[in-house]
C-alpha cells in the first residue's frame, strides 16, 4: 500500500476541474457575445469561427495551466511554492465556483435576452412541411409581385422592376431567409389564401405591393402580413416622383428587417440604403430593363434588356448599378456565342470597370466582375473564388448560387454543384428550372431514374410545362427505349429558333433512322420567316439538314454543309474565338471529306477548353471527335475514345442530348462503321444505367 493519492483525487485537490468548468463557462459567454453583439457592429462571422477554435485550442493549456499553478489569497503561485494545506484548497475552490456561478449567470442571461428580447418583434414561425420533416422559419418572407395600378397597363414593367429591386435589398439582409423571385410568380398580387402559399413557400411573412405610375408621379403601397393568423405587421403608402423611387425600396427594406428583428447595420445597410440614381429617366430605363431580365433568356429579349440598361446610363452616367447590369448583360452575350465580337467585349469590359471606378465595393458591381471573369475570361479558378466570397455576402440570391454551381460542375465537382442547387430550392423551392436542372446534372451522371424523378417534380409544379416530356424523353433516348422517347415527343419544333432547343426529336428520329421525316421538317424550317432566329439557329438547322441528308446517302448534304460552312466563316471574320462557330466549322469540314481541317478544328477547341479546364465542354468535343474517328475509318482510335466516355459523366455533344451510353451505341447510325469491332460490340452491350468503369486513360 502507498499513501500517494490517485490521479483523480490529486485532480480535484489542484481544483483542475473547477478550472476546466471556469474555462469552459468562459468560453460559452464569450461565443453568446460574439454571435449575439458581432453583427450589430457588422463583424464579419470568420472573426466569430475563430473565437470558437481559439476557445477549443485553449481548453487543454488552461487544464495544464491549473495543475502547475494555483490560486492563492496572495495570487496566482505556482503549485510548488504552497503547501498542501486543506484550508487553501477549500478557499481556491470556493473562488472558483463562485466564478463559475457569476459566469454561468450571464451566459444564461444574454441567451434569454436574445431569445424574448431581442427578437420580440420577430414574425411568429411558420410551419412547412416535406413529408415527416417540419422546418421552422421565423426571420423569413416572400415578396409577392406588385400590382400595377396604372391606368397606361405598359407601365406594368415598373411594377415588376419595382418588386425586383425591393426583393433584391432585401436578399443582401443575410439575417433574413428571403424567397425568390422566380418562385412567387405564379401568385396574384393580393391572394385570398395566405396561409397556404406560405406553406407552399415555406415562410412565416409575406409582403404585398402595388404601384400606381402617372407621369413623373408613383404611388406605392406596401403591407406586410404575419401569414399565420393573417395578421397585418406593418403597412405604409409612399408618394413620391420618379426621381426618387430607390430612396422607397430601401425604406421599406428597412422597415421591414426592424419588423422582423433582422439584424441591419454597417456594410449591410450601406448595400441596403443605397439609392443608385435620381434621375427619372435613368430610374425607369434601369427597371423596364430589370423586367425584361427577369423574364427569361431569349436572344431579341435580352438584347431589348440591354437597350434599357443603355438607355439609363446615357440618362445617368454616374448609375454605377445600371452599369454593371450592362456588363452583366454583355458578358452573358458573349458566353452564348451570341455576340462574341471584339467589340462586344471591349464594351462588356467598359461598362465593368466604368461600374467599379463609381461603386467599387456594392454587391452588383462585385457581381459584375465574377459573371465577367466566369463568361469572358473563363478563368474558372478565379471565379470560383469571386463567387464564393459573393456567396457569402449574399446569401439569398440564387443566380450567384446557381452559377457558382456551374463553375463548380465545368471544373467536375458535379456533388458539389448538385448540392448547392439543392440548397437553392430552399430560397426558390417552386423554381422549376432548377428541378430540370438536376435532371440535366442526372442525365449526365447515367442516373436516369433520378432524372425521371426530377421531371415528375416539375410536372406537379408546372403541369403545363412544354420541356418537361422533352427532358423525360432524354432519359428514355439514353436507355435506348425509343417506343417511350417517341410517345413523349408529340410536338416538333417549326422554326429554326425552336430547333436548337429541341434536339431530342432528331436524336429519335436518328435512332429510328427516319431521315425523311426530319429531312422533310427541317426543309420546311428553313423556308419559313423567323423573326426570333438569330444567325447560329439558321445555321445549326442548315448543319441538321445535312447530317440527316449524309445519313441517308443523299448529295445534297454536300451543298448544305457549304452553305453552312461559308456562313460560319463569314462570322468568325468577326467573332475569331467563339468556340461554337469554331466547332461548326470543324463539323462542316467533317462533313465535306475535309478530314484534316475537321481534325484541326476539334484540336483547336480542346486547346482552347482542355478537361483540365472545363470538363463538359472538354468532353462534348471529346464525343464529337470519336464520332469523327468512327466515320473516317480510324476505328481503334474511335473504340479508345468511346470507352473513355462511356466511364465519365458529361452532358452530352452537338448531336445527342446526353452522354455516351452503350444503347446509343447499338443504335446511332454514326457507329455503324464499327459494328463488326469486337471491342466495340463489348461497349455496346453493357447496361445503359451502369457506366464502364473508366481505366483513365484519355484518347
Amino acid at each position: 500500500m502507498t499513501d500517494k493519492p490517485s490521479f483523480f483525487a490529486e485532480l480535484k485537490r489542484r481544483n483542475v476541474l473547477r478550472a476546466g468548468m471556469l474555462y469552459a463557462a468562459g468560453a460559452w459567454l464569450l461565443v453568446q457575445v460574439a454571435t449575439q453583439v458581432f453583427p450589430f457592429f457588422d463583424i464579419p462571422n470568420w472573426v466569430v469561427r475563430w473565437i470558437v477554435i481559439a476557445a477549443a485550442i485553449g481548453f487543454p493549456f488552461a487544464l495544464a495551466l491549473s495543475w502547475f499553478y494555483e490560486f492563492t489569497p496572495e495570487g496566482l503561485k505556482a503549485e510548488s511554492e504552497i503547501d498542501a494545506d486543506p484550508s487553501i484548497v477549500r478557499s481556491t475552490g470556493k473562488a472558483l465556483d463562485r466564478w463559475i456561478i457569476v459566469v454561468l449567470s450571464l451566459a444564461v442571461v444574454l441567451l434569454l435576452a436574445n431569445t424574448f428580447v431581442l427578437h420580440k418583434d420577430a414574425a411568429g414561425p411558420a410551419q412547412s412541411s416535406t413529408g415527416n420533416a417540419t422546418t421552422t422559419f421565423d426571420k423569413s418572407i416572400a415578396v409577392l409581385p406588385f400590382e400595377n395600378l396604372s391606368s397606361d397597363k405598359d407601365n406594368a414593367y415598373f411594377a415588376d422592376g419595382m418588386q425586383d429591386e425591393i426583393l433584391t435589398r432585401l436578399s443582401k439582409i443575410g439575417t433574413l431567409r428571403v424567397i425568390s423571385r422566380t418562385s412567387t410568380l405564379p401568385f396574384a398580387s393580393h391572394p385570398g389564401n395566405l396561409p397556404e402559399i406560405a406553406a407552399k413557400l415555406g415562410v412565416a411573412t409575406i409582403l404585398e405591393g402595388s404601384v400606381q405610375k402617372a407621369g413623373n408621379t408613383v404611388r406605392i403601397n406596401v403591407q406586410l402580413i404575419r401569414a399565420l393568423g393573417d395578421q397585418h405587421l406593418w403597412a405604409e403608402t409612399y408618394d413620391r416622383t420618379l426621381d426618387d423611387v430607390f430612396g422607397v425600396q430601401g425604406e421599406v427594406a428597412g422597415a421591414i428587417a426592424n419588423k422582423l428583428g433582422a439584424t441591419l447595420s454597417g456594410d449591410a445597410r450601406k448595400q441596403v440604403d443605397e439609392i443608385a440614381t435620381r434621375n427619372a429617366a435613368a430610374s425607369d430605363a434601369y427597371l423596364r430593363g430589370l423586367s425584361l431580365m427577369r423574364q427569361g433568356y431569349v436572344l431579341a429579349q435580352e438584347s431589348a434588356a440591354i437597350h434599357a440598361f443603355e438607355d439609363a446610363v446615357k440618362a445617368d452616367p454616374h448609375f454605377a448599378a445600371a452599369w454593371a447590369r450592362l456588363a452583366r448583360g454583355y458578358s452573358h452575350l458573349i458566353f452564348t456565342g451570341d455576340e462574341a465580337t471584339p467589340q462586344r467585349r471591349t464594351a462588356a469590359l467598359h461598362a465593368l470597370e466604368t461600374a467599379e471606378q463609381l461603386q467599387p465595393d456594392t454587391l452588383e458591381t462585385l457581381a459584375a466582375r465574377a459573371y465577367y471573369i466566369f463568361r469572358v475570361q473563363g478563368d474558372y479558378d478565379a471565379a470560383r473564388k469571386r463567387f464564393e466570397a459573393l456567396h457569402a455576402r449574399w446569401p439569398n440570391d440564387v443566380d450567384v448560387m446557381l452559377t457558382l454551381s456551374y463553375v463548380l460542375a465545368r471544373q467536375g465537382h458535379q456533388a458539389e454543384a448538385d448540392a448547392l442547387v439543392g440548397h437553392a430550392l430552399t430560397l426558390d423551392p417552386l423554381n422549376v428550372q432548377l428541378h430540370k436542372l438536376l435532371a440535366i446534372n442526372a442525365i449526365a451522371g447515367r442516373r436516369f431514374d433520378d432524372a425521371i424523378a426530377e421531371v415528375h417534380a416539375v410536372r406537379v409544379l408546372a403541369p403545363a410545362d412544354a420541356e418537361a416530356p422533352r427532358m423525360e424523353a432524354r432519359a428514355w433516348l439514353a436507355r435506348g427505349d425509343l417506343a417511350r422517347a417517341s410517345a413523349l415527343l408529340d410536338h416538333p419544333p417549326t422554326l429554326p429558333s425552336e430547333e436548337s432547343g429541341q434536339p431530342e426529336y432528331f436524336d429519335l428520329e436518328r435512332q429510328q433512322r427516319s431521315y425523311a421525316t426530319s429531312i422533310a421538317r427541317l426543309e420546311r424550317m428553313l423556308k419559313t420567316p423567323d423573326p426570333k432566329a438569330g444567325p447560329f439557329d439558321s445555321i445549326g438547322a442548315r448543319m441538321e439538314l445535312a447530317d440527316m441528308q449524309r445519313l441517308a446517302g443523299d448529295r445534297a448534304a454536300q451543298g448544305n454543309y457549304r452553305v453552312a460552312r461559308d456562313a460560319v466563316q463569314d462570322l468568325l471574320k468577326k467573332q475569331a474565338e467563339n468556340l461554337n462557330l469554331i466547332w461548326a466549322l470543324a463539323w462542316c469540314d467533317a462533313g465535306l471529306g475535309n478530314e484534316t481541317a475537321a481534325f484541326a478544328g476539334v484540336d483547336a477547341f480542346l486547346r482552347h477548353e482542355p478537361e483540365s479546364k472545363d470538363v463538359i465542354l472538354a468532353r462534348y468535343a471529346l464525343e464529337g471527335r470519336a464520332r469523327l474517328l468512327a466515320r473516317f475509318g480510324h476505328k481503334h482510335d474511335a473504340v479508345a475514345g468511346l470507352r473513355y466516355l462511356l466511364g465519365v459523366p458529361y452532358d452530352g455533344s452537338m448531336y445527342s442530348t446526353y452522354s455516351i451510353t452503350p444503347a446509343m451505341l447499338r443504335l446511332d447510325p454514326d457507329f455503324d462503321t464499327l459494328r463488326g469491332d469486337l471491342e466495340f460490340h463489348e461497349l455496346a452491350a453493357g447496361d445503359a444505367a451502369t457506366p464502364a468503369t473508366s481505366s483513365g486513360t484519355k484518347p
